[in-house]
C-alpha cells in the first residue's frame, strides 16, 4: 500500500531540527534509577530483595522534554522552577551538559525539587518512590517566569506547555502565554494533566493520551466511533487547531477543524519501556511544526520517534539519525 508521504520532505524537515528553537515551560522532574537484579524474596515482607548494580539520574518531566529536543537537534530554552536543595543542583548540572539554555529554571525555596525514583531489576520496574510537594507555585515565581518568557518568546518557533500537574502550569500562566504567542505569530503545544484540560483554551495542539482524553471530553473510548467523539468534542472545547491523541499499541489518531480523524498504526516492533513515550511524542511533533511539517507529517514523525523510545529500557530520547532511519523506513518501506 502506498503511504501518503514525501520521503524527502520529511528528511528535510528532520535535517533541519537543528535550526528550531523551542522554549519548553513545566514542572521539572529529576528522575533516579537504581539498577540491579533480584534472587530472593525478602525474609521481612514478601518483596523481592534488589542487589544494585549501579545508580543514574535523568532528566524527566519538562526537562525531559527539553533533553529530546536537544537529542533531536533542536536548540531549547526551559522554564519551571527547582527546590533549593541537592536535587535541583543535580538536575541543572545534567540540563547544562546536555547543552540545555537554563536561565529560566528559578529556584524555589519552599518545596523540594521533585524527584522519582524508580528501581529496576532484569528489565523491569519493581518499585517506584515519589518525593515531591504539590501545590501552586508562588505568584512572584510565576511572574519570573513569565518575565522569562516575554525575553524570548520572539527569538524561538515554538512554545511547548509540559504539565505534571506540580504547580507551574496554572490558567494564568496558559493565558498569558497563549496572548504572547498569538501577538507573536507562534504555535504553542501542550502534553496535557488530565484534570486541566480547561486551561488549554486557544493553544495551538493537545496531545494527550487515550485516556486523558476521553475524561476530558466525558466520553469513554471504546471503539474508532467513540473516539471520533472525544477528538472533535475536545477541538470545539478548547478551540485548538489539532488534537493528537495516542493509543499506545494502536498507535495515535489526528483531528483537525473541518477535517474527518486520521488513524496512524504504532511503528513499534518491541516494548521494553513506555516511560517518557509522550514525552517524545510531543517532543518530535513540536520540532516538527516548528519545521514547517503539516499536522500529520509531524505526527507521522514523532509516531516513529515513539516508536524507538519504547523499544529501549528507562526513560529514553532518540537522535535525528535514528529518528531519520526509521521515517525512512516506515515511509519508503
Amino acid at each position: 500500500m502506498m503511504k501518503p508521504f514525501n520521503w524527502t520532505r520529511l528528511k528535510r524537515v528532520i535535517s533541519t531540527f537543528k535550526e528550531a528553537k523551542v522554549l519548553v515551560v513545566g514542572d521539572l522532574i529529576l528522575d533516579e534509577f537504581i539498577w540491579g537484579k533480584v534472587s530472593r524474596i525478602s525474609p521481612e515482607a514478601p518483596v523481592p530483595v534488589v542487589w544494585v548494580d549501579s545508580e543514574n539520574f535523568m532528566p524527566g518531566g519538562a526537562s525531559n522534554v527539553a533533553n529530546n529536543i536537544r537529542s533531536l537537534g533542536g536548540e531549547v530554552y526551559l522554564a519551571g522552577i527547582v527546590g533549593a536543595d541537592t536535587r535541583g543542583e543535580v538536575l541543572r548540572d545534567l540540563l547544562r551538559k546536555k547543552g540545555i539554555h537554563c536561565e529560566g529554571i528559578f529556584v524555589d525555596s519552599d518545596r523540594p525539587t521533585t524527584q522519582k525514583t524508580r528501581v529496576i531489576a532484569h528489565h523491569q520496574q519493581v518499585v517506584r518512590i515519589d518525593r515531591e510537594i504539590v501545590r501552586p507555585v508562588s505568584g512572584a515565581l510565576l511572574k519570573e517566569i513569565l518575565k522569562f518568557i516575554e525575553t524570548k518568546i520572539k527569538a524561538v518557533d515554538a512554545l511547548l506547555i509540559e504539565d505534571y500537574g506540580k504547580g507551574v502550569i496554572v490558567p494564568s500562566v496558559v493565558q498569558a502565554i497563549v496572548r504572547m504567542a498569538k501577538k507573536y505569530g507562534k504555535i504553542i503545544t501542550v502534553d496535557p494533566k488530565e484534570t486541566h484540560f480547561s486551561y488549554y483554551r486557544g493553544v495551538t495542539t493537545i496531545t494527550p493520551n487515550h485516556h486523558e482524553a476521553g475524561s476530558a471530553a466525558g466520553i469513554q473510548i471504546r471503539d474508532d466511533e467513540s473516539l471520533n467523539k472525544v477528538g472533535k468534542k475536545l477541538l470545539q472545547l478548547l478551540n485548538c487547531e489539532t488534537v493528537l491523541i495516542t493509543l499506545g499499541e494502536n498507535g495515535m489518531s489526528l483531528f483537525q477543524k473541518g477535517k474527518p480523524m486520521i488513524k496512524i498504526p504504532t511503528v513499534a516492533r518491541d516494548v521494553f519501556d513506555v516511560s517518557g513515550a509522550g514525552d517524545t511524542v510531543i517532543s518530535a511533533y513540536t520540532l516538527a511544526r516548528a519545521r514547517r511539517a503539516t499536522p500529520l507529517e509531524a505526527a507521522h514523525i514523532s509516531n516513529c520517534a515513539a516508536g524507538i523510545v519504547v523499544g529501549k529500557v528507562g526513560v529514553a530520547v532518540t537522535t535525528s539519525g535514528e529518528l531519520t532511519k526509521q521515517v525512512r523506513k516506515e515511509t519508503v518501506s
